[in-house]
């Protein structure tokens, strides 16, 4: 992890750059994969099966019969934790809908927007080395809620993904294949003999299925936002627990190689606590070497007081934001740019991850300074409607003809006059 002490505000922009990615030649490898299953549907999945997972696939589909069968395998104190895990979620995402409202602009004139579930949603659940079976919680609870009426689910054909199908039948879904990576992106963007066509695609993933999924979007499908390589950024001062810290920090670069966390704090003696426990808890992890490999990618950085600590941090706009300062909850007003935010000593991002409530399915990349993660509006269209009285149009009637006739749309004008007339 690398030390910067009192950096120069010019020089953070190159200071917070992600782990560089070739793009062009990412995007050569995901195109040809899209194109591919675009035109070969599934004998294009069963061959990146065989490629990618190692697996030779017959049916695409899970069975009931697997599904049923990884139910059993689950322990029944994981099930638990799952089901507390789904209550927390669902409260905090049905607490999200709105209600309609009838707005009177005018004496006559009456406006509304009303909520609209998305009709065909596809949802994107990583496996192989971490199977994310919290992730199909977070993506498939909103859509449940919003109402989506078709719900189809795409998971890599790995080993160790019974978590992911006992929790996708818990919630209901029963539309789940087998297919991961770019081309479980194609196959749901353009829809395969087996894989239904959806209108939007959620989920996480590593640099292929972001980059699938940004693809996909050129071609006019919806996504929920360019989620790549997962990342933590922690303020801390004297109050903060160094195990604390450095078990958050570990937390996020266990994850990937490409993955990134920044530590800031204005203490250099927090900072050196922090490493030191950083080095030692590193080395019980079962993922050493990945958490390493992101650690290389990963900076702790020391600044003179709080105001530019802030300042760094919502220029750097982290998918995870912990505040770890007896100050916190203050200096949770001045986040303006964050994916999600965790505030005190006993609020790890684990807890986000899993089972807090809120949604884990974040911007990254710096996204988060135009991006917000999903949430129940994710899954739905909101639509605007409107009536007028006879009475409403006689009132803003005059205005909209003016408007028209000053743009030079006389038709516009014209839908006006004649109902005008017709009234008097």
């Amino acid at each position: 992890m690398k030390r910067i002490k009192y950096p120069n505000k010019k020089s953070w922009a190159k200071l917070l750059e992600r782990p560089s990615i070739d793009t062009a030649s990412l995007e050569k490898t995901v195109n040809a994969i899209l194109q591919d299953v675009k035109s070969n549907g599934d004998d294009a999945l069963r061959k990146y099966s065989k490629k990618f997972d190692g697996v030779q696939l017959n049916d695409l589909r899970f069975s009931k019969k697997e599904i049923a069968q990884a139910a059993k395998i689950i322990p029944a104190e994981l099930k638990k934790a799952i089901v507390i895990a789904k209550g927390n979620i669902e409260k905090f995402h049905n607490a999200q809908s709105e209600q309609v409202k009838v707005i009177e602009t005018t004496r006559g004139v009456s406006c509304w927007r009303r909520s609209v579930a998305i009709e065909k949603v596809g949802l994107y659940v990583p496996g192989g080395s971490a199977p994310l079976f919290s992730t199909v919680l977070m993506l498939g609870i909103p859509a449940m809620l919003a109402g989506c009426k078709e719900i189809v689910l795409c998971t890599p054909p790995s080993p160790g993904n019974e978590a992911i199908l006992y929790t996708a039948s818990l919630l209901g879904i029963t539309k789940i294949y087998k297919a991961g990576g770019a081309q479980a992106i194609a196959a749901m963007a353009y829809g395969t003999e087996t894989i239904p066509q959806v209108y939007k695609i959620f989920g996480p993933g590593n640099q292929y299925v972001t980059c699938a999924k940004q693809l996909v979007q050129k071609d006019g499908l919806a996504i929920d936002m360019p989620a790549g390589p997962s990342e933590l950024a922690v303020l801390a001062d004297e109050s903060c627990v160094p195990a604390f810290v450095a078990s958050d920090l570990l937390s996020q670069a266990e994850h990937g190689k490409d993955s990134q966390v920044i530590l800031v704090s204005d203490n250099e003696k927090v900072i050196v606590s922090i490493i030191r426990e950083i080095d030692k808890q590193l080395q019980g992890l079962p993922r050493k070497k990945i958490a390493a490999l992101a650690l290389a990618n990963s900076k702790a950085i020391l600044v003179k007081n709080k105001n530019d600590a802030m300042e760094l941090l919502n220029a750097y706009a982290p998918e995870h934001l912990i505040l770890a300062c007896k100050d916190a909850e203050a200096l949770a007003e001045k986040v303006i740019n964050a994916g999600s935010v965790f505030i005190g000593n006993y609020t790890p991002e684990s807890c986000g991850d899993y089972a807090s409530g809120t949604n884990h399915t974040l911007p990254t990349s710096g996204y988060a300074r135009s991006y917000s993660g999903v949430s129940l509006d994710s899954f739905i269209k909101k639509i605007t409607f409107q009536k007028i009285s006879k009475q409403g149009l006689k009132e803003i009637g005059p205005a909209v003809e003016v408007m028209a006739a000053s743009e030079g749309l006389q038709a516009h004008k014209n839908a006006v006059t004649i109902r005008i007339k017709g009234i008097q």
